[in-house]
């Protein structure tokens, strides 16, 4: 049982990173619905696996590293590939114009973000834990917004081709970008003092499967991610206020 504890997450793990192969593949066959999915299943496969290594005490270093990985190709790679072949597929950017040029770049740019975001994420695992993670992580950003994003353009055809998404679509992974690399605070998914935030992340937790397995509701899926980024960003910003007041009221 020693082993095998250590194998049940991290077989998790190798799902979610053949699945994010298996997504850049499908989008590069023209299925850009079943791409985007699969990068949600990733998403809902990487919640099993911290849940996982959590409940079977299986956190190791070779995990994290794995996780990592996992998470660079799956949340990273495989969204920037899926965007860059919404821009092509459905708002008509020409490759090798200055359109797809700069959508090349932001994709290149939210990857790096994305694995340099991972980078931080492991120096700091020595650390005591806290109930906050620094920028936005790369699941939420990847997993979240970009993939149920491609999924609600192609659902909504009609809302596509009335966007310029050659202007929208790398507006977007900028912004995401940013957002992993800055130092904002954002909620991790753990239990809180407040029932009803408890009860809200289970809630959550378990409409996002529901949505996952079944392929449906992509919009709740989209405007929860945008929901909790916002909100996470707004809560962090009061916590860290109220730690700083108590700081300099014990200085005083």
């Amino acid at each position: 049982m020693g082993k095998l504890r250590y194998t049940i997450p991290n077989s998790f793990t190798a799902m979610s990173l053949l699945l994010g192969i298996g997504s850049i593949v499908t989008g590069q066959l023209g299925d850009l619905e079943l791409a985007g999915w699969m990068i949600v299943w990733c998403g809902l496969l990487d919640i099993l696996d911290g849940l996982a290594a959590r409940m079977l005490n299986a956190t190791s270093s070779f995990g994290a590293e794995f996780d990592s990985m996992a998470d660079l190709v799956a949340f990273g790679v495989a969204p920037g590939m899926l965007v860059l072949q919404a821009g092509m597929q459905i708002g008509g950017v020409q490759v090798g114009g200055n359109a797809f040029l700069v959508l090349l770049l932001s994709v290149g740019v939210f990857v790096l973000a994305g694995a340099m975001r991972l980078a931080r994420f492991n120096l700091s695992t020595g650390k005591p834990r806290t109930g906050w993670f620094a920028g936005i992580p790369i699941t939420a950003a990847g997993g979240g917004l970009l993939s149920t994003t491609v999924i609600l353009l192609i659902r909504h055809d009609d809302i596509a081709e009335s966007l310029p998404l050659h202007v929208h679509l790398p507006v977007l992974m900028f912004v995401l970008a940013l957002g992993m690399m800055s130092s904002i605070r954002f909620p991790k998914i753990i239990k809180r003092k407040s029932n009803f935030i408890n009860g809200f992340q289970i809630f959550n937790l378990i409409a996002s499967y529901y949505c996952g397995i079944t392929r449906s509701y992509p919009e709740f899926l989209f405007f929860m991610g945008l929901f909790l980024i916002v909100a996470g960003i707004i809560a962090g910003r009061i916590t860290k206020i109220e730690e700083l007041e108590e700081e300099t009221t014990a200085a005083e």
